[in-house]
C-alpha cells in the first residue's frame, strides 16, 4: 500500500480502499484498451498516463489490449502506431493482448448463455429492434423472436458462425429486461454477422462480438482488477457487471473463488479547446486531405504532436497537472503549450535563424573580414557550453525588426538609432536602398568596433534599446520552415448546432517560408529541437534530407492565442464605446468615418464564440446595445442568423423594430431581409411599423419589401 503523503485522486483512493479491505496487492492489474481504428490523440494520453501511472505506483502489471472486435474499421497500421506512441511516451506494457485472442472463449460463453436462456437470436431489422426498444421514458416491448427455443437459437448461432447468413440477417441479443430504466439493459446486442477480413484472424470468423460483451469478459480473462474508463461508460457499468455475472463463478463448486472479478470505474476524459477529439472527425480530416496524414503536426494525435516537436515529458507533465476528476471540464490548449515551453526552455539549444529576411550591410566593416563569435547554447543549462557563429559585413535580419521612421516605443532598428546584434556589436541605422516600388531592399548601418559582446570594453557595456538576432549571409543555410498554428479558430469547433466543424478551419494553420539559419545546424537530424532566438521553438521534420533541411514551428515563445483573444475582447469592448460616439456625432461625415471604423473592427474578429456571446449579451432594452448587436449580425462574416438561438434572435428582432433609434430599425429590417426563415413571422410587425414609420430611410426599406 502506498505511504505517500500527497493527496490522492479518487481512483487512487479507490485502490487504497481495496487494499485496506484485504484485496491482495499482487492481484492488482490494469490495462490500456484502445480500439485500433485510428491513431491515439492527446485525449488518450490522459488514460495512458493514468493506467500506466497506477502500474508504476503500485508495482502492478499493465496490459496493452487491443479491443479489435470490428474488422470494418480496424487496421494493423493503427496497431503499430499505437505501440509506437506508447513507447515514445515512455511506458512499457506487461503483456500485449487482443480481444481477438479470446474469440473462441467469447463464443463458448455466448453458447453457454443461450443454453441458460440468457441470450437469443433476433432476426428483425435494426429499425424494428430500435422501435421496440422504447425511449428513456417509455419501456420497450418484447420482440417476436425473444422466446425462440434454445435449440433453434443454438442452430442459428452456429449458422451465423459458419457464414451461412448475410450481414444484418441475424444478431445475438442478451435476454435481460426490455422494461429496464437503463436502455442499455434492454436486450443489448452481443454478436453481429460481418463477412470482413480481420487484421489478425483473417477470414476465420464470420461473426464478431460487440464491445460491451467483449470488453468486460476480456478484463476477466486477463484478471484486470480495476477496469478504468471514461465517463460516457457510466451507464454501461450495469451491463458490464451483468455480463460478468453470467460467467463468474463458472461453477457452483466455488472453483473460481480465487479469481478476481473486475470492477469498472469512470473518470472524466480530457476535453481540449481549439481541437476535435472524435476519431471519426480526425479520420475525415485525413481522408479529405485537409491535413497531410495522421501525423500532420497540426493534428492532436500523439504522432502529430511528436512530429511537431512536442516532448513526451511535456505531455506527461500536462496530464499530471490536469489531474483525474469525476466531472467533465474543458482544458485550455495554452496549458499544453505552457508545459511544452517549460520543458523545451531547459533542453533546447539556442540558435539564430531569420525567417523574413532583409539584407543589412555594415558599411564600415571590412569587406573581406570574417569573425567567429562565441555564443551561449542555453543559458538555462550551464553544461550546454558555447558555440562559434560567423560574423561578416553582410547579414540578414528580420524585416519587422526595422522601421525607416519608427515611433518612440519601437525598440528595434531605425534610422539614427542604435541596437545590439546578439553576441556581436552595437550598430546604428544610417540609410536604406529601395526598389522601384519603394520597398526597402537593403539597410545600411555602421558598427562600433569596440562594442563586441563579452569583450569587457566600456563600449560593450553601453545600454541600447534592443537586441536583434541575425545570420551572416555568406555562411547562412537556406531551409524550409513550416509555420504551424492551431487547426481551428474556434474554441469548440464541433459543438455548434447547425455548423460543420470544418467551417472553423484556420486558414493560417500552415504557412511555408524560406528561412536562413546559422551554419551550426548543417548536420541536424530529424527530431532535434532548437529555440530560434526571439522566434520560438522549432523541430527538425522527418522530411529533412541531406540536401534540404525542414523545420517545423513547434510553439512560440509567448502565447500568441491568449494575446489575440485578449486583443479581440478589448477591440469589441472599445468598439462598443465607439457606438456611443457614433450615435452622438452630429456631423454626418464624421459619423460615417466612425461607422466605417466600427464595421472594420467587427469584420476583423475571428473568434466565433466571442461574436455570438457579444450579440446575445447586447440584446437588451438599450438602443446602443441593440445597434451593436445588429451591426455585428449584419457585417461579421463569421456568424449567420441561423447561428443565433431562436429565442434570442426573436427577442433581438422584436426589440429592434420597436427601437426609438432609426439606425436600429434600419439594421433590423435589413437583417430580416436576409433571414427568410424568420421574415414571415414578423410580417405583421413590419406592416404596423410601415403604417407608423416617420423616417424616410426606414420607409423606403419597408416599401421595397412590398408587404
Amino acid at each position: 500500500m502506498s505511504t505517500e503523503e500527497k493527496s490522492l485522486h479518487f481512483i487512487e483512493q479507490i485502490i487504497e480502499d481495496s487494499l485496506s479491505n484485504g484485496f491482495p496487492q499482487d492481484k492488482l492489474r490494469f490495462r490500456f484498451p484502445p480500439e485500433p481504428n485510428g491513431y491515439l490523440h492527446i485525449g488518450h494520453a490522459k488514460s495512458i498516463c493514468l493506467n500506466f501511472g497506477l502500474g508504476l505506483k503500485y508495482n502492478a502489471p499493465v496490459n496493452l489490449r487491443f479491443d479489435d472486435t470490428n474488422p470494418a474499421k480496424e487496421e494493423q497500421e493503427y496497431v503499430d502506431a499505437i505501440k509506437e506512441d506508447l513507447q515514445w511516451l515512455g511506458f512499457n506494457w506487461a503483456e500485449e493482448r487482443y480481444a481477438s485472442d479470446y474469440f473462441q472463449q467469447l463464443y463458448d460463453w455466448a453458447v453457454k448463455m443461450i443454453k441458460n436462456g440468457k441470450a437469443y437470436i433476433d432476426s428483425q431489422s435494426s429499425e424494428d429492434m430500435a422501435a421496440q426498444k422504447g425511449t428513456p421514458t417509455l419501456p420497450g416491448v418484447d420482440g417476436p423472436y425473444r422466446n425462440r427455443s434454445i435449440e433453434e437459437n443454438l442452430t442459428l448461432f452456429e449458422g451465423m458462425k459458419n457464414g451461412d447468413f448475410e450481414e444484418g440477417s441475424h444478431v445475438l441479443r442478451a435476454k435481460i429486461d426490455m422494461t429496464s430504466t437503463n436502455m442499455l439493459m434492454r436486450d443489448p446486442l452481443m454478436y453481429r454477422v460481418l463477412h470482413r477480413h480481420h487484421h489478425r484472424t483473417g477470414n476465420d470468423w464470420k461473426i464478431y462480438p460487440m464491445y460491451d460483451f467483449a470488453h468486460g469478459e476480456s478484463d476477466y480473462i486477463e484478471q484486470i482488477s480495476h477496469s478504468i474508463c471514461t465517463l460516457e461508460f457510466v451507464m454501461h457499468r450495469e451491463l458490464y457487471n451483468w455480463f460478468l455475472d453470467q460467467i463468474y463463478p463458472e461453477s457452483s463448486s466455488g472453483s473460481n473463488d480465487s479469481k478476481v472479478k473486475p470492477h469498472q470505474y469512470e473518470f472524466a476524459r480530457l476535453n481540449l479547446n481549439y481541437t476535435v477529439m472524435s476519431k471519426r472527425k480526425l479520420l475525415q480530416l485525413v481522408q479529405e486531405n485537409i491535413v497531410n496524414g495522421w501525423d500532420d503536426p497540426r493534428m492532436p494525435t500523439i504522432s502529430g504532436l511528436r512530429r511537431r516537436g512536442y516532448t513526451a515529458n511535456s505531455i506527461r507533465k500536462f496530464c499530471d497537472i490536469i489531474g483525474v476528476a469525476k466531472r467533465e471540464n474543458i482544458i485550455d490548449f495554452s496549458l499544453l503549450e505552457f508545459c511544452l515551453r517549460e520543458d523545451l526552455n531547459k533542453t533546447a539549444p539556442r540558435v539564430m535563424a531569420v525567417l523574413d529576411p532583409i539584407k543589412l550591410v555594415i558599411t564600415n566593416y571590412p569587406e573581406d573580414k570574417e569573425e567567429w563569435l562565441e555564443a551561449e547554447n542555453n543559458q538555462e543549462d550551464e553544461s550546454a557550453g558555447f558555440r562559434k557563429v560567423p560574423f561578416s559585413r553582410e547579414l540578414y535580419i528580420e524585416r519587422e525588426d526595422f522601421l525607416e521612421d519608427a515611433p518612440a516605443k519601437f525598440f528595434r532598428l531605425s534610422l539614427g538609432r542604435e541596437v545590439r546584434l546578439k553576441n556581436a556589436y552595437i550598430i546604428k541605422g544610417e540609410s536604406v536602398i529601395k526598389d522601384a516600388a519603394g520597398t526597402i531592399t537593403e539597410i545600411h548601418v555602421t558598427y562600433d568596433e569596440d562594442s563586441r559582446s563579452g569583450s569587457g570594453s566600456e563600449a560593450s557595456q553601453r545600454k541600447v534599446a534592443g537586441t536583434l538576432h541575425w545570420v551572416s549571409i555568406q555562411h547562412a543555410l537556406e531551409t524550409e520552415v513550416r509555420l504551424y498554428d492551431r487547426l481551428f479558430i474556434d474554441e469548440a469547433p464541433d459543438s455548434h448546432k447547425e455548423k460543420n466543424f470544418l467551417e472553423f478551419m484556420n486558414p493560417s494553420s500552415l504557412q511555408i517560408v524560406k528561412g536562413f539559419v546559422e551554419p551550426s545546424l548543417a548536420t541536424v537530424q530529424s527530431g532535434e529541437k532548437f529555440q530560434f532566438q526571439r522566434l520560438g521553438y522549432f523541430n527538425v521534420d522527418k522530411d529533412t534530407t541531406e540536401g534540404k533541411i525542414v523545420f517545423n514551428k513547434t510553439v512560440g515563445l509567448k502565447d500568441a492565442w491568449e494575446e489575440k483573444g485578449k486583443k479581440e475582447e478589448n477591440l469589441l469592448m472599445n468598439t462598443q464605446k465607439e457606438i456611443n460616439k457614433y450615435v452622438k456625432e452630429k456631423d454626418e461625415n464624421n459619423a460615417s468615418l466612425i461607422l466605417n471604423s466600427i464595421v472594420e473592427n467587427i469584420k476583423s474578429i475571428d473568434n466565433y464564440s466571442l461574436i455570438i456571446q457579444t450579440i446575445v449579451k447586447n440584446i437588451k432594452n438599450d438602443n446602443n446595445s441593440l445597434l451593436f448587436s445588429n451591426l455585428i449580425l449584419h457585417h461579421s462574416d463569421k456568424v449567420q442568423v441561423k447561428d443565433i438561438e431562436e429565442e434570442a434572435l426573436t427577442k433581438l428582432y422584436t426589440m429592434s423594430l420597436k427601437s426609438q433609434m432609426a439606425a436600429v430599425r434600419i439594421l433590423a429590417v435589413e437583417n430580416l431581409q436576409n433571414d427568410l426563415n424568420n421574415f414571415s413571422l414578423f410580417e405583421t410587425q413590419l406592416s404596423e411599423l410601415k403604417t407608423n414609420e416617420k423616417n424616410e430611410k426606414v420607409l423606403q426599406l419597408l416599401n421595397d419589401l412590398k408587404i
